[in-house]
């Protein structure tokens, strides 16, 4: 692998606002211009100033757009056929053919076309070569293992030519049950980049779809993946910076696990788009989870985000579960969340541990059966738009944090039970209202806001029964008085919009600023 480099702490995420996105020229062998590795998906710094530059990715990952361009001239073409698989002839002896197993053990740029019915392409080189894989209309399965494995190399690069459609699939169970073998369609010990323009399905259908043990860089590529276990997997970090990733799993989606070194087990979302239904976690990093840019769609999932410290300064998210919608847990501490705490403590009256929520861009949606936005420490809000369709149980909470939820900034709508109502604490500079309803209102209730004057000031539409809205926004000024209507016209998009009281019924009033679980309109 690639030497160290500095590691990308949660801090340097979170502060890494403001810069360009990730885009950087480089020219493939067939003269494609690439942004951030050529995405097929949402353009890294499309839509958002937040992403992550990058001369940070570059010091911060093994990624270094240089690594995707190459003289046309250097490539060694190699065809992939049963029992007939070939090299161009006198291009190079770093490719060795052995029955239906191809081996590359040397730098270079190999293009690989053809099928393998029952197979496998291997990468041995040495411990500072640069290996590019172009998959050129390849499809290789294996009836015994992985049909892709990079055993050894400093990088990886797996290219999908422009317009070509290819497959790897790999066995329902392994022969080789050691501790380092593969197990994943493609799998790979060194530092890998998926990257070009061209489509990839990738089936495991014994463990992961996609895995690496060093750094994993997905900078573009249409790119589907189904798995009996894991997705894709990162083991020091794993990023996406373009392109479009679907991720079906059976277990988590997206993640980054290493748990030993420090500062490493990280993911970072910073372009393109990210489908993903998981049977337990979606995005998943034991250290830091940052969405900075593009789009992450978690369609099903346990939890939907869970990492240590999640950041959130940029582009959409969007989070269906069974439990969580976001959860800050994990680590050495250990605490787990049962109530929060807002302005005052929870019914659960856990201690704060060390995690974090940090949200200061971008959107988060979340309807989740469990608590919506959950952090076992604290969670600062600064910017963005955060939506939570929360739990219609008594048993968890829309908003759940351990230590203070400090709202200095953004639009919070978070709909849900009113049994653990969390607020704003007292050191948010930014006022809302609570407002808890008498019974439920059912999916696809407007609930609208009026000031003193009668001016709309906030639209929010259930997208299920939920008796309890916590609010907040720039528009709501402490202790001023408001007037819930429940009704009237809405135009939103998830959830939040704009309306007007058009036939609408008032309901009570409320005082911004004032929390009190038990207290809803009018019930001053």
């Amino acid at each position: 692998m690639k030497s160290f480099r500095t590691c990308l702490s949660v801090t340097a995420l979170a502060l890494a606002v403001g810069l360009t996105g990730c885009s950087a020229a480089g020219t493939s062998s067939a003269g494609t211009s690439i942004t951030g590795g050529t995405g097929s998906g949402t353009s890294a710094s499309a839509g958002t100033a937040e992403a992550v530059s990058l001369d940070t990715l570059v010091a911060d990952t093994h990624y270094d757009a240089d690594d995707l361009s190459w003289d046309a001239a250097s490539e060694v073409a190699v065809t992939l056929a049963d029992g007939a698989s070939s090299v161009a002839s006198g291009s190079s002896d770093a490719v060795k053919v052995d029955g239906d197993t191809v081996t590359i053990s040397a730098a270079g740029t190999y293009r690989l076309s053809g099928s393998l019915t029952d197979g496998k392409v291997v990468v041995a080189a040495g411990e500072e070569d640069v290996v590019r894989v172009i998959l050129n209309g390849a499809a290789v399965t294996s009836s015994t293992g992985s049909p892709f494995v990079v055993q050894s190399a400093n990088e990886a690069i797996v290219y999908l030519a422009d317009g070509t459609s290819n497959t790897l699939g790999d066995a329902a169970s392994y022969t080789d049950q050691g501790e380092d073998a593969p197990n994943a369609a493609l799998y790979s010990m060194a530092d890998l980049t998926v990257a070009g323009t061209g489509s990839l399905t990738v089936d495991g259908n014994s463990n992961d779809g996609i895995s690496s043990k060093d750094g994993l860089v997905l900078a573009a590529g249409t790119v589907t993946v189904n798995a009996k276990d894991d997705g894709i997997v990162g083991k020091d970090y794993a990023v996406l910076l373009d392109g479009a990733y679907q991720v079906t799993a059976g277990d988590d989606g997206f993640k980054s696990d290493n748990e030993e070194d420090e500062g490493r087990g990280w993911v970072l979302v910073n372009g393109g788009t990210l489908n993903i239904s998981a049977v337990d976690d979606g995005i998943k990093a034991f250290n830091t989870l940052t969405i900075a840019a593009g789009t992450a769609t978690v369609k099903k999932s346990e939890e939907g985000l869970e990492a240590q410290h999640i950041v959130i300064s940029g582009g959409t998210a969007t989070v269906t579960s069974n439990d969580d919608g976001v959860n800050a847990s994990g680590g050495s501490s250990g605490t787990t969340s049962q109530g929060g705490m807002g302005g005052g403590m929870g019914g659960g009256e856990m201690a704060a541990g060390d995690y974090t929520v940090e949200i200061s861009g971008g959107s988060l949606t979340i309807n989740s059966q469990g608590d919506g936005l959950d952090s076992n420490g604290s969670a600062t809000i600064t910017g963005g738009t955060v939506v939570v369709n929360g739990p219609t149980n008594d048993g968890n909470g829309a908003l759940d944090v351990n230590g203070e939820l400090v709202v200095n900034g953004g639009t919070v709508a978070a709909a849900g039970s009113s049994g653990m109502a969390v607020t704003p604490g007292t050191s948010s500079s930014q006022s809302g209202v609570q407002l808890t309803f008498g019974s439920a209102l059912p999916a696809g209730t407007t609930i609208q806001l009026a000031d003193s004057s009668g001016a709309v000031v906030a639209t929010f539409v259930t997208a299920k029964q939920a008796a309890s809205l916590v609010y907040s926004s720039a528009a709501i000024k402490a202790g001023q008085e408001y007037t819930v209507y429940t009704g009237g016209t809405a135009k939103v998009t998830a959830g939040l919009g704009e309306g007007t009281l058009d036939g609408a019924q008032k309901q009570g009033t409320v005082t911004a600023g004032e929390y009190t679980a038990a207290r809803g309109p009018g019930g001053h």
